[in-house]
């Protein structure tokens, strides 16, 4: 397995959107093109807590990944509702994203 660590940094006062629209479209779009999420987190402490979501997605291979995630970012629903979630301007400033394989002893594999 791969582990896809995504962290995105929001606009000032749009981490309720961001929320909202992982809420309500984006899941749902995952589901149907088959993404696997492990998990989302939020900072509790430090200078990010209001500004920053973390998750983590879990792959097969890297081909996979493209596969999959490119027939999400294509989807003419996903598309629609990122133009009316951004309307009144970008929600994501900026995203990190690293690829992340386990180590032996991991508890994830």
């Amino acid at each position: 397995m791969i582990y896809e660590l995504r962290i995105y940094h929001c606009v000032p006062g749009r981490l309720a959107a961001l929320h909202a629209r992982f809420s309500t479209v984006t899941l749902k779009l995952w589901k149907k093109h088959r993404i696997r999420q492990v998990g989302f987190f939020t900072d509790t402490i430090g200078d990010n807590c209001n500004s920053k979501l973390t998750y983590l997605l879990q792959w097969k291979s890297l081909a996979e990944r493209e596969e999959k995630w490119n027939a999400f970012a294509a989807d003419p629903v996903w598309i629609a509702a990122r133009t009316e979630t951004e309307k009144d301007g970008p929600i994501v400033a900026r995203v990190e994203n690293s690829m992340l394989a386990p180590t032996g002893y991991s508890k994830l594999k």
